[in-house]
């Protein structure tokens, strides 16, 4: 049944790999906010990171529906495949905004991202708009921007997990499997990623 006049979160990341600190934080912002589904946005290019660590963008979206596909609350989405590079977020709003009218989205971002937000191409159009959904970061104060109108604060586990932690462990052969879910390790595994 598809989601009309439903409230979207969108969660941007370069998920790689998707894990399950991102996982348990998606759920959490579901039970403790007013969004119904999240979007997992995997991006082919963060303006901020750097591409040569990036796993192809096919292998990255193959792994967010691997971890996600039990859960109809969440989609993972490939619109930013199909945008100019480098991906901005307030492109993507623009185009998911046109594309879908009849649904409202929200973006999601730890309190690290909402304290740098003032650094991002047309941050202003974003606070104005959108609401922003913020979750703690270990080590980040959310900052001015916490107080603004279109910004809620989630209360969320803090999550030390990081993608590139979990890379070296795999190429120093480290049990990963708590850190990853199983169908995404197993994946991992047999297409010898990140060796």
């Amino acid at each position: 049944m598809p989601l009309v006049n439903k409230k979207i979160g969108l969660y941007f990341g370069s998920f790689n790999p998707i894990h399950t600190g991102h996982l348990i934080i998606a759920s959490q912002l579901l039970e403790n906010s007013a969004l119904d589904q999240i979007w997992f946005i995997v991006s082919p290019q963060n303006p901020f990171k750097k591409k040569e660590s990036l796993l192809d963008n096919h292998h990255r979206l193959m792994l967010v529906k691997t971890a996600i596909e039990e859960d109809d609350r969440f989609r993972a989405s490939d619109i930013e495949f199909y945008l100019p590079y480098p991906s901005y977020t307030i492109h993507t709003l623009t185009v998911l905004s046109e594309k879908y009218p009849e649904r409202e989205f929200a973006l999601i971002m730890g309190s690290d991202n909402l304290a740098t937000i003032h650094k991002w191409k047309n941050y202003q159009q974003i606070l104005e708009y959108y609401h922003l959904y913020a979750y703690p970061r270990p080590g980040y104060e959310p900052g001015k921007w916490s107080s603004h109108p279109n910004v809620i604060l989630i209360e969320a586990p803090q999550m030390e997990i990081s993608a590139s932690m979990i890379r070296e462990g795999i190429q120093k052969h480290k049990d990963m499997r708590y850190l990853l879910p199983d169908k995404v390790l197993k994946y991992i595994k047999e297409m010898q990623f990140y060796q």
